[in-house]
């Protein structure tokens, strides 16, 4: 069984090397909406494979965590990184670049690290990420698989390797971050 719970977020980045011009010379912004889907082949206690109220808890300050803020790739320029941040107290490097089918893979990454934290008291069991759907405009989205996520031709992402700003950080409600 799987169950999805839906998040949103606003945020901007440059998509360095695509082909549109237009997103990859200018700073834009998105109205993101991120797509949690979890799986389970049994149900906890109250006859859930994960309560919702637990996903909002556990899973709603990584996204939050991206919400205004501007995301770049820490191969981008130095001149722009730099500019980036100097000019914004919220931004976020990635070791990839920040397209959609990127971001996906970053969020699986995030998200399947909190599930791995989360305290489970209610019977939950063998409850896995089956995907990451993130949708960048009403009509565009890409969705991650788990082979996705850990997949090294596409990049390696791993926690240690997507740094936040102190701002981001500091406003954080979770020890995710501060870890």
């Amino acid at each position: 069984m799987i169950i999805r719970k839906l998040f949103s977020f606003e945020g901007a980045h440059i998509v360095r090397n695509c082909t549109t011009q237009r997103c990859a010379r200018s700073i834009h912004g998105h109205s993101y909406k991120v797509e949690i889907l979890l799986e389970a082949d049994t149900l906890d206690n109250g006859q859930m494979v994960y309560d919702f109220g637990l996903m909002k808890a556990d899973m709603r300050d990584i996204v939050d965590a991206f919400d205004h803020t501007l995301v770049f790739w820490n191969d981008d320029d130095p001149d722009y990184i730099a500019a980036c941040v100097k000019n914004s107290l919220r931004w976020i490097g990635l070791p990839v670049s920040p397209s959609a089918e990127q971001l996906s893979r970053v969020f699986f990454v995030l998200i399947e690290l909190a599930l791995k934290q989360a305290e489970l008291l209610n019977g939950e069991g063998n409850i896995v990420l089956h995907s990451i759907i993130i949708h960048e405009t009403a009509t565009g989205y890409a969705q991650c698989f788990p082979q996705d996520a850990h997949n090294h031709q596409m990049g390696i992402i791993t926690r240690d390797s997507i740094h936040f700003s102190d701002q981001v950080l500091l406003e954080t409600q979770s020890g995710f971050f501060k870890q």
